[in-house]
């Protein structure tokens, strides 16, 4: 199933859901030509936040990603509360959703480090570059570490040059 992100990113802002994107999308955002296919948001564990986020995906019958078929699993504010980090199927495609990013921290860490962005007619947070970078060396893996040499060339050709 292909993830319909503009629809996921559409869906959590019309909920009012605070929440960032990192990730491929994120990279995306700030001019990387990789693709990504899922979402990743690091999002507000506030209580009205966490509310807020199980009913936008209410009916989107959100299931964890990987598990077995018929595995008992019910996505409420009980379920958000008491976990943190989900990598989700939805009818809309894959969400992950972190509470907490390593290299990054929680929303809270994350939110001054984020700039505002416009996807698919959407506005929404999205990490800085730099921030991304941090998130994606810390997470170490493989796949990560070919982002972050694609992301730091973007960076260096952002930054303005000191004359040689």
């Amino acid at each position: 199933m292909t993830t319909d992100i503009p629809a996921l990113i559409s869906l959590l802002a019309r909920n009012e859901v605070e929440f960032i994107l990192i990730g491929g999308v994120a990279g995306g955002a700030h001019g990387s030509a990789r693709v990504t296919f899922d979402l990743d948001v690091v999002y507000a564990r506030s209580r009205e936040n966490m509310a807020r986020l199980v009913r936008a995906l209410r009916d989107q019958e959100p299931y964890l990603r990987g598990a077995p078929p018929g595995l008992p699993f019910r996505f409420d504010e009980y379920t958000v509360r008491m976990g943190l980090n989900f990598t989700l199927t939805t009818k809309l495609g894959d969400l992950d959703l972190l509470g907490e990013v390593v290299g990054g921290g929680f929303y809270e860490q994350i939110l001054p480090r984020s700039i505002e962005v416009e996807i698919a007619g959407v506005r929404c947070r999205c990490a800085e570059l730099e921030a991304l970078i941090a998130m994606k060396r810390a997470a170490g893996r493989p796949k990560d570490r070919e982002a972050v040499a694609e992301l730091e060339r973007i960076l260096e050709q952002r930054e303005p040059r000191e004359p040689a």
